[in-house]
């Protein structure tokens, strides 16, 4: 690479953000000094202008040329190739190896469904070759599986449980629905796969099956591909059951360090991990009608009738049975996170962490290698900006998951490799998992995360328009709703589960998020996730991948170089309040009695003095003078382990978050509050009188370290 010398380096930049458009180039950057605050939008300007379409379309093309689950040699070539990108730009690479008790890719091969009664006939458990696509004739192909299935043969009657939510199973009780013996099958949606089979489990069934009904994405929303988007009748989704999502389920709490590393490790027997016992299988919709449509017992409730041609039923009859036998060995297979470090320049021990895992389920064009090459996109980006004088005064560690479809393996063992160090020195961690699907903005944070997100998205332009990503994100939003989203409360969601984000959210309290640009994508976890589809109906001309390397990589330049990290600390009074009141008004709805007026206390004292902070924070680097910015910035890395409560929740110990967590009975969908919302929705009403004060509390705490922020700025 040509080396610019370092004494026109400066002058270079700040040409560069002269010429930048003055939207940019004229906004307010929360947590800088004026002088710096020049200097970042220089090295911004030139970030703006890195990512190129072409670069990202190379990546994604090469990452995507095979099938590459967890655990087989493609996968190991991706990591290869991983740590070879990113280390020719310019960062430093390190692999982090784990031995994880998994299945191997084989597994799907030791599968067999058939319908026994009235006819014998093996069912289709993989895609249909199309001409129109050349990925799905490759010979790596395997037929569709589930991870973590239990092993077993049984060959039963059948019942249909709907999505195989917690209340479909109770429904089917209620109606006196005997389970027992049976093979369940169940649609997905609703729910985290995992639940169903656990629900499964506990009901009596003997096996599951599960398929895509075309009224999820199907033909009831459009062509099915290759004629357009949509689920065919062959698309099948493959993935893990285990449940609870998070680590090694050998080592729980405690990386799983390679068995030859002199590291002890403290591993449960296999009998002792609480894992799958039934026989589990996808099928596409193609082969679970030839269940379905056989079917003779009586209709199905309200909601619960799919999109294929006939009336559902619940019961199949004695003349209806299925084969259903799963042959799934574990053993102990090696996973490696490929991380590459830019190392900063003042405070190298803080780190802003990207991060997209790379293993799929088959060629994971969307999920989740669009994330993986947007990230190698930022990669190369940053490492230039860091030739020409923009090396970042904290750390950006660029990290590459391994293991993450088999339950978030990956991503979990490095968080409890370096727990110490990410809750004392990680600003926060960014998610890229399956990051670009479509052509809408949006994003899922923590609180203090939120306004440096939108405040990135307002310096970049969305691809082809004179207007910013936040332009079209709050007009997205607003079509929607037909009004204009109040900034603080609607834009941004909040982060559930199912992704890497998890370990470093709900386990290290570490202040996250997951941002991209994102379309429907029926053809989730099949073999139709490759690179023909993605061309063709998820980024046509590959300019959001691009867009979405300048909002990270934004975002995360100012998140590691802020004199204060800029923090959205106000967020956290502005949400609580409405997650605590949310709350209250459903305790009140059920006639759950407790008292949430200490709550309500301590989180409007937290608003009014998060309020003092964000004057006191604008006052001090406005004035130019001196400010013991390492005392302030080590409270603020602090901040978020006020919701860390060291025994875990209610119904687990392994999520900490009192903030945050994902529902423990769906799996994906995000719980506000946790420790509040379970004895809500369980009606415990004493537990919930426990818990107010545990929340009181926290809430009492952040507020305390917010006031000690405020005293630090005036103190100068």
């Amino acid at each position: 690479m040509h080396h610019r010398p370092a004494a026109y380096v400066l002058p270079f930049l700040l040409a560069c953000a002269l010429l930048w458009p003055s939207a940019v180039a004229g906004q307010s950057l929360t947590g800088f000094t004026p002088d710096r605050a020049e200097t970042q939008r220089a090295c911004e300007a030139q970030l703006l202008d890195a990512p190129e379409s072409e670069t990202f379309r190379r990546h994604l093309k090469r990452l995507t040329r095979t099938p590459h689950p967890a655990g087989s040699a493609a996968n190991d070539r991706i990591a290869a190739y991983l740590d070879s990108v990113m280390t020719a730009a310019g960062l430093t690479v390190q692999q982090y190896p784990y031995d994880l008790y998994m299945p191997s890719p084989e597994s799907a091969h030791d599968t067999e469904v058939a319908l026994v009664t009235p006819v014998r006939k093996p069912l289709n458990r993989q895609e249909y070759v199309l001409e129109a696509d050349s990925f799905s004739s490759h010979s790596n192909l395997r037929p569709a599986w589930n991870a973590y299935s239990g092993s077993g043969s049984v060959t039963a009657e059948v019942v249909y449980a709907n999505y195989g939510r917690k209340e479909d199973f109770e429904q089917l009780a209620e109606m006196g629905v005997d389970l027992s013996g049976k093979i369940v099958i169940a649609r997905y949606g609703g729910n985290f796969r995992g639940f169903k089979a656990k629900y499964a489990e506990e009901s009596g069934a003997a096996g599951l099956i599960m398929y895509t009904d075309p009224a999820d994405g199907g033909y009831a929303d459009g062509l099915p591909y290759p004629e357009g988007r949509h689920l065919s009748e062959s698309t099948i989704q493959r993935g893990s059951v285990l449940t609870p999502l998070g680590g090694d389920p050998l080592t729980p709490g405690g990386p799983s360090l390679p068995l030859d590393s002199e590291a002890e490790v403290d591993r449960l027997d296999p009998a002792e991990a609480d894992l799958p016992t039934i026989p589990v299988t996808p099928l596409p919709h193609g082969s679970a009608v030839e269940i379905l449509q056989r079917m003779t017992g009586e209709a199905v409730p309200d909601g619960w009738q799919g999109g294929l041609p006939f009336a559902y039923r619940i019961q199949g009859g004695s003349d209806l049975t299925v084969h259903l036998s799963v042959d799934q060995p574990k053993d102990m297979v090696r996973a490696t996170n490929v991380v590459g470090t830019l190392r900063g320049t003042k405070h190298p021990d803080e780190w802003v962490v990207l991060g997209s895992h790379f293993d799929a389920w088959t060629f994971g064009a969307v999920d989740p290698n669009s994330g993986t090459a947007m990230l190698l996109t930022l990669a190369e980006a940053l490492g230039t900006l860091a030739e020409n004088g923009c090396r970042p005064r904290r750390s950006i560690r660029i990290a590459h998951w391994d293991a993450e479809e088999y339950g978030i393996l990956g991503s979990t063992e490095w968080v409890e490799q370096l727990e110490d160090s990410l809750k004392t020195g990680a600003v926060a961690y960014i998610n890229a998992d399956g990051a670009v699907s479509g052509s809408r903005f949006g994003g899922a944070s923590a609180p203090s995360l939120k306004g440096p997100l939108l405040d990135a998205a307002r310096a970049v332009s969305y691809p082809g328009s004179d207007r910013s990503v936040y332009d079209h994100l709050l007009t997205e939003k607003t079509a929607s709703s037909d009004q204009e989203p109040a900034e603080d409360t609607a834009l941004l969601g909040n982060l559930g589960g199912g992704s890497d984000h998890v370990g470093f959210y709900t386990f290290a309290g570490v202040p996250s998020l997951g941002a991209g640009f994102s379309g429907s994508s029926p053809i989730y976890h099949s073999a139709y996730d490759n690179f023909a589809w993605y061309s063709r109906f998820a980024d046509t001309t590959f300019v959001h991948g691009p867009a979405l390397a300048r909002v990270d990589g934004v975002l995360a330049l100012r998140l590691a170089n802020a004199d204060v990290l800029p923090y959205d600390v106000a967020r956290y009074g502005t949400d609580l309040a409405t997650h605590v009141a949310s709350l209250e008004d459903r305790a009140a709805t059920d006639s759950i009695d407790a008292d949430f007026a200490p709550l309500h206390a301590a989180v409007d004292s937290l608003g009014a003095a998060a309020a003092s902070y964000r004057e006191a924070r604008r006052a001090a680097l406005q004035s130019g003078e001196r400010l013991d910015t390492e005392a302030i910035n080590r409270i603020l890395l602090d901040l978020e382990a006020a919701f860390l409560h060291a025994d875990g929740m209610p119904f687990g110990d392994r999520y900490k978050s009192l903030y945050a967590s994902p529902d423990p009975f769906s799996g994906y969908a995000s719980w506000m509050l946790p420790g509040l919302r379970y004895p809500v929705a369980t009606g415990d009403e004493a537990l919930l009188r426990e818990w107010v004060p545990v929340y009181t509390r926290a809430v009492t705490e952040l507020t305390v370290r917010v006031r000690t922020l405020t005293r630090r700025l005036q103190e100068r």
